[in-house]
């Protein structure tokens, strides 16, 4: 089973994200249908070669995209209808302006989530805004692209904001704003000054949600998306070539099961 599902998986996408695209094509297949139970995580570790937190990982993904749910005490089982992918034309697929387009839809909805989560947070929400920002510095300290953490950051910030739609609507559009977020990480990687940015421009975020100021929040989360639009558009056209093109991918297209 382990060599049929891996056909789908892309070798530039991390771990978790290979295993998560390998189980939803399963799941849009039918191959794994409305009410199956997922095998346990040590099973699925063992059968995709990871570790217990790859998988756990992958579901959490399959998880925001409607896929999924836990039953406690009982496993993970597919659910009777997932999102369904956007379908965008082929014509966007791989481009710079679809990354750049993307942000844009970010920015309209992270300022709202940041001014309401400045309105609504409470202290256990800082803390796991905090753990999450610390989780990202790590991450990059080890050598990670941080994709995974930079998106847990910003989810930290959406459940503080406490309104199910936003949080919705986040989780519809999930496998397209971690294409963007991988062109973005990858890019701003590649220079010193725009990754002091980016943590820069976090804190900045952090401190006006711990105030409790939404206009500020509102203020730093809109900067952040305007200053990750400008980081693209300065990105050395080698980047794009090598890497970028590759990257944005998963912002306009799915595999085809």
């Amino acid at each position: 089973m382990t060599d049929h599902l891996f056909q789908y998986l892309s070798p530039s996408a991390s771990l978790s994200d290979r295993v998560a695209d390998a189980l939803e094509a399963e799941i849009r297949g039918g191959r794994l249908a409305a009410g199956a139970k997922l095998p346990t995580e040590v099973a699925l570790a063992e059968q995709f070669g990871v570790s217990r937190t790859v998988v756990r990982e992958a579901v959490s993904r399959l998880k925001s995209l409607g896929l999924v749910d836990s039953r406690q005490g009982s496993g993970v089982f597919v659910r009777a209808a997932g999102f369904a992918p956007l379908n965008f034309g082929e014509r966007h697929a791989g481009s710079q302006a679809a990354v750049v387009q993307m942000v844009e839809v970010r920015r309209a909805l992270e300022a709202e989530v940041a001014g309401l989560a400045a309105e609504r947070r409470d202290s256990n929400d800082i803390r796991r805004i905090r753990q999450a920002i610390a989780a990202l510095a790590a991450a990059v300290a080890g050598g990670g692209d941080g994709v995974a953490e930079d998106l847990a950051f910003h989810r930290s910030i959406a459940d503080a904001a406490r309104n199910p739609f936003l949080l919705d609507t986040l989780n519809f559009l999930s496998q397209y704003l971690r294409g963007a977020t991988r062109v973005t990480r990858a890019n701003e990687a590649r220079r010193m000054d725009f990754a002091a940015q980016v943590a820069d421009e976090h804190l900045d975020i952090v401190d006006a949600i711990e105030a409790g100021d939404p206009t500020r929040a509102r203020a730093a989360a809109a900067a952040h998306m305007n200053n990750a639009i400008r980081r693209i558009e300065l990105a050395d056209p080698a980047f794009w070539q090598q890497e970028g093109e590759a990257l944005a991918q998963p912002l306009t297209r799915r595999d085809e099961v």
